[in-house]
């Protein structure tokens, strides 16, 4: 598997994270084969101006971009809570996307504020950090208010369910697309941590396009009468 690499620094970041995690051979090559070497810690943060410097590395290696949930099937009347829902139900693969130390807490998580309700996408504590995190999930592109709206999230988190021990709560904003300058302005006065990533998911032919398709059995068919010389 480590043959497959194209630096000697990729195989040696393989090789620490297989000892660091206790990855089994499936593992390690899924992992080569989404391309982790590249994608982690390149989430567009800003973690080093809103935490400390001990704790803003580790976050920012935390958060990888873009993040690859192939495991999730998607169609075109997929909504975010269809996402959501599939990540939930295929846990073990999401925990393993999104890195060492998270545990999951809870889906459309529940806050109340004065008489209104407020529910929080998908919510993990990060155990070597001890943090909460808080994913927000995004099926279209970056829009700057949804940082606005992910920042109260945190403050929500913050105050009713963070121990005075316990480091600021982290966000993490997933998108299927974003400008990068447009998230390093928008996240540039924004006082909470939080990052922002695209997401890559398995999408499904639309259902027009499927139909038209020839199926398995005509292409044998096909394949049968080219090699009995019987077409035309």
């Amino acid at each position: 598997m480590i043959s497959k690499t194209q630096t000697v620094e990729e195989a040696l970041f393989y090789l620490e994270q297989t000892v660091e995690n206790g990855w089994t051979m499936d593992i390690l090559a899924l992992q080569i084969k989404s391309a982790l070497y590249k994608r982690q810690g390149k989430a567009i943060t800003n973690l080093t101006t809103t935490l400390p410097d001990t704790k803003s590395e580790l976050a920012q290696q935390t958060l990888n971009d873009p993040y690859i949930f192939d495991f999730v099937n998607m169609t075109a009347r997929s909504k975010e809570k269809d996402i959501e829902e599939q990540l939930t139900q295929n846990i073990l693969r999401f925990l393993l996307e999104l890195g060492k130390g998270f545990a999951f807490i809870g889906r459309q998580y529940r806050f109340e504020l004065g008489d209104k309700e407020y529910f929080i996408d998908l919510l993990f504590y990060h155990i070597p950090m001890q943090c909460y995190v808080v994913v927000e999930l995004k099926n279209g592109d970056f829009k700057p208010e949804y940082a606005g709206k992910l920042n109260f999230y945190l403050t929500l988190v913050d105050k009713t369910l963070k121990c005075p021990a316990e480091n600021p709560t982290i966000g993490i904003l997933l998108c299927r697309d974003k400008n990068n300058l447009e998230v390093e302005y928008t996240l540039q006065d924004i006082h909470k941590p939080m990052g922002v990533s695209e997401f890559e998911l398995f999408t499904q032919l639309p259902d027009n396009l499927k139909s038209s398709l020839p199926k398995i059995e005509e292409i044998e068919e096909q394949l049968r009468i080219d090699d009995n010389g019987e077409s035309g």
